[in-house]
């Protein structure tokens, strides 16, 4: 659940997705230690759930093959939680012998993703999904649900809320402790953002239970999370540096930028512990790992003193 029950309304939680699926996608290696020295940034810069890796096959994401040797050596710090993909049982063992202790499952809202991105349909991952849960539960592990390509699949066009809310519901069933709504296509406008977690609060899915994880891929990522915002949402993904981003989207942004959300949030006068200059500390640490330029807005333009009018944190 929640770590602070006694969180305000106005709180927001960002859940930092850069080491995972900011990673995943990219074709030259990135070391262990290059990994780890990330991760300790994002710590450093007040992010405290911050998804560190996959435990699915290593043949499969050859990216995240290190994730047995990177658990054991995550930076333990107060009230920090690194949760991990988990896709099945042979995974789930692989992360609970490497020491972790949170998890993350993934499905979609439609079954032609499902069958491209993991080789199954909704209902055969949810059937795989259950005895993880199930041992989750068991081991007191916190556990999230993400529904994927919950505005558009890029196989079968829209995505009607009422689907994307019955997946949610399934995952729900299954005993997950939040669902993340996913705009894997980078699709989703307001005014959708608010007929979903509509529909979902309808059912029985409370805002406090929702996340987002929306893709800058049209330039609507930080709109939709004010659309979520007022419908009472208070977590969202982001990823340092905005990488990653969908492979069915060829040449389209990234996760919305960590350093995009945090000054969004700090203007608009919300609480979320996270340190604009730390995040863009990370952000350059990875983008010059990946031997690419920061492009993200913060990222080149830097935060805004309002006292003083002068740049915050620009390179």
């Amino acid at each position: 659940m929640d770590p602070d029950p006694a969180r305000p309304p106005d709180r927001v939680r960002i859940y930092e997705v850069g080491p995972r699926d900011g990673l995943q996608n990219e074709s030259a290696t990135v070391p262990t230690d290059t990994k780890l020295r990330y991760i300790e940034l994002l710590v450093a810069a007040g992010l405290r759930e911050i998804e560190v890796t996959s435990f699915v096959s290593p043949t499969a994401i050859p990216q995240l093959a290190d994730a047995d040797s990177l658990v054991p050596r995550l930076p333990r710090a107060h009230g920090v939680r690194y949760p991990v993909l988990v896709p099945n049982m042979r995974g789930m063992e692989r992360a609970e012998a490497a020491g972790a202790n949170a998890l993350a499952v993934f499905t979609a809202a439609t079954d032609a993703f499902t069958e491209h991105n993991i080789g199954m349909t909704v209902a055969a991952s949810l059937e795989a999904f259950a005895p993880v849960l199930r041992r989750a539960a068991d081991l007191g592990w916190w556990t999230r649900g993400y529904v994927s390509t919950a505005f558009g699949c890029p196989y079968t066009g829209a995505v009607e809320p009422a689907r994307a809310v019955d997946v949610a519901l399934r995952l729900v069933d299954l005993g997950v402790d939040e669902v993340c709504f996913g705009d894997t296509i980078g699709v989703g406008v307001p005014r959708q953002v608010a007929t979903l977690t509509g529909a979902a609060a309808a059912a029985g899915i409370a805002p406090n239970r929702t996340a987002f994880h929306f893709h800058d891929t049209r330039g609507t990522a930080l709109a939709n999370v004010a659309a979520g915002l007022d419908a009472g949402v208070r977590c969202f993904d982001a990823s340092a540096g905005g990488t990653g981003g969908c492979p069915y989207a060829p040449g389209a942004a990234g996760n919305l930028a960590t350093e995009d959300l945090v000054y969004f949030l700090d203007a608009s006068g919300y609480d979320h512990g996270v340190d604009l200059e730390g995040v863009l500390t990370a952000a350059r640490y990875v983008a010059d790992s990946l031997g690419k330029p920061l492009a993200t807005k913060v990222g080149r333009s830097g935060g805004w003193d309002s006292a003083t009018g002068q740049p915050v944190g620009r390179a």
